[in-house]
């Protein structure tokens, strides 16, 4: 579909190995040598990862290690790191020297939606970008995105010329109002667009399966729970990308052990999948895939990915150790899930369109006035 991408899996770098709070370059140089020797190059970061680490891992393990024509390297514009017209390209600039690459092989206007879109055209940011792409520095434009479906349908209007839509579709989110997985992929069809696809295993969600869901996918008789989530996603027409998140070794290997050999889902296969999607529905849990865009710039310091995930823990497995994570771990020298002061900052920035201040309260609710009778 594109001339050098190979494969259809990539390497998201939002979720890379950790050694304390800094990324464990052996680690991840030891995950790129074994991606790149199985015959995958598509790596993808934007510069918020790792509170802007991501990029210097990259340079470090990969861009300085491998000759550039063997990795195809992905990077995003994202609205926070600027608010003027005049302060695109000197970002651009410095993401560029940052990965110490002379162009990116795709670069995408990041995380777009209603409103972040109106910001990108006040500061004529497409249009930059495409200036980019005519001087050499950008190989690909395109988008990702966080929206309704009409929205994506009026930006792909509006600008015909992107040429790849990033967007986040699994088997529970396929026909979620909030995200609505599928009527965006149909947008995407209907303008004739390359798809990436992000969060295939929701964060991963889709992983860490509840008994009941989990004795369904295992008595498929083999793939992990994680094979299920992302051969489900690459399965879609026009789908050229599929992105995870790897954390370490084991996870890599277990992805590139079914991606190497692509098979779809088969009839038995997508049944199971809607069997887990109901139980998941049933449970009424967080939607939350832990991108950690509402945790920077919250005032109060609370770490709601963490507090959601101890939530939904609880929900599943009804046991202490949800509390005491939650006592002990994700509230030490952070701010508690009652010390929201509904500022509103995170609702603006959570791709998912979660309630947060008001699952804030129900997360203080179960954990703060319980740990205190």
């Amino acid at each position: 579909m594109f001339d050098g991408v190979k494969k259809n899996f990539g390497f998201g770098c939002m979720r890379l190995p950790m050694n304390g709070e800094e990324i464990d370059y052996g680690a991840f140089c030891e995950m790129i040598d074994y991606f790149l020797e199985q015959g995958f190059n598509y790596f993808d970061t934007a510069h918020g990862y790792h509170d802007g680490k991501s990029e210097i891992a990259l340079r470090e393990c990969l861009v300085k290690r491998h000759p550039r024509k063997k990795y195809m390297l992905t990077n995003k514009l994202t609205d926070v790191y600027f608010k003027t017209e005049e302060e695109v390209r000197p970002f651009f600039e410095s993401q560029l020297k940052t990965c110490g690459v002379e162009y990116f092989d795709f670069y995408l206007m990041h995380a777009q939606n209603r409103e972040i879109f109106e910001q990108f055209k006040r500061c004529r940011a497409y249009e930059q970008a495409l200036q980019f792409k005519r001087e050499g520095k950008i190989k690909r434009f395109g988008i990702s995105f966080h929206d309704t479906a009409d929205v994506l349908d009026a930006i792909l209007t509006e600008y015909p010329q992107i040429e790849a839509v990033q967007i986040q579709l699994n088997y529970v989110d396929y026909d979620a109002p909030a995200v609505q997985g599928r009527l965006c992929y149909e947008v995407c069809r209907k303008h004739g667009k390359p798809i990436i696809i992000m969060e295939p295993v929701k964060g991963g969600n889709l992983v860490n399966l509840p008994a009941g869901a989990k004795e369904i996918l295992e008595g498929l008789g083999g793939g992990s729970a994680a094979s299920y989530a992302v051969r489900y996603a690459a399965g879609f027409d026009g789908v050229f990308m599929v992105l995870s998140g790897m954390s370490n070794m084991e996870q890599m290997r277990d992805n590139l052990s079914y991606m190497k050999d692509f098979k779809p889902l088969d009839g038995r296969e997508l049944d199971a999948v809607r069997k887990v999607r109901d139980i998941f529905t049933s449970m009424n849990l967080i939607a939350c895939t832990a991108c950690r865009y509402c945790v920077a710039g919250c005032p109060a310091n609370i770490s709601i990915p963490d507090l959601f995930a101890c939530m939904n823990t609880k929900n599943i497995y009804h046991d202490w150790n949800a509390d005491f994570y939650y006592n002990s771990v994700h509230i030490n020298n952070k701010g508690r899930a009652s010390d929201c002061i509904h500022c509103g900052k995170c609702e603006r920035t959570c791709p998912q369109h979660l309630p947060i201040r008001s699952l804030l309260k129900d997360v203080a609710a179960e954990f703060e006035i319980r740990s205190e009778k």
